[in-house]
């Protein structure tokens, strides 16, 4: 199993940036997917973007731009830069991981973006 373990969220203004951090309770070398999923009020939960053990990136629709991920594999940890945060950026913000063909949330971290 990985316990996954979010923080970072909170509230920021429009225009504001954020960093959320994901700290797995296991070596991330073995970990083959981490990522960044959120999910909106009355929204289905929607990738944010993604790191596989070999450094593969990928983001979803329209995340580019204002996102960015980064894997460290020695900290165990997955971090979500988010830039101009918008209100429509407001959602709870989940890690996830892959290990063994299983898959692993962690407990989601709220993001409020207003004035």
């Amino acid at each position: 199993q990985v316990q996954l373990v979010e923080s970072g969220g909170g509230l920021v203004q429009p225009g504001g940036s954020l960093r959320l951090s994901c700290a797995a309770s296991k070596s991330a070398q073995g970990i083959f997917l981490m990522g960044w999923y959120r999910q909106a009020p009355g929204r289905q939960r929607e990738l944010v973007g993604q790191v596989l053990r070999d450094g593969t990136t990928n983001y979803g629709d329209s995340m580019t731009g204002r996102f960015g991920i980064s894997r460290d594999n020695t900290r165990n940890t997955i971090d979500l830069r988010i830039y101009s945060l918008r209100p429509e950026d407001t959602a709870v913000y989940y890690c996830k991981a892959i290990l063994l063909g299983v898959a692993y949330w962690g407990q989601g971290t709220q993001v409020t973006v207003s004035s």
